[in-house]
C-alpha cells in the first residue's frame, strides 16, 4: 500500500503528518508529501488510512499497485 498527496489540493495543514508521521511529512515548500515506500505494517496502514480519511481537502489518495509490485 502506498499513498500520494495531490499538491494542487493540499493546503499544508499538517493533519496527515500529525496522524501518521511514518508516511506523511510537510515538505520545505509547506505542503504534505507521502514518503515513497510501500507500507506493510498493519498499524501504520490503519493510521495512514485515518490520515487520508481525515484530510480536509481530500488531497490524499491510495496509489494503485502496479501488477509487478505485488
Amino acid at each position: 500500500m502506498k499513498f500520494k498527496v495531490d499538491e494542487n489540493t493540499c493546503i499544508g495543514c499538517g493533519a496527515c503528518e500529525a496522524i501518521c508521521n511514518e508516511v506523511f511529512e510537510i515538505s520545505d515548500d509547506g505542503f504534505a508529501v507521502a514518503k515513497d515506500e510501500k507500507i506493510t505494517d498493519e498499524e501504520v496502514k490503519e493510521k495512514a488510512v485515518s490520515a487520508m480519511e481525515g484530510c480536509p481537502t481530500d488531497a490524499i489518495h491510495e496509489e494503485k499497485e502496479k501488477k509487478d509490485e505485488k
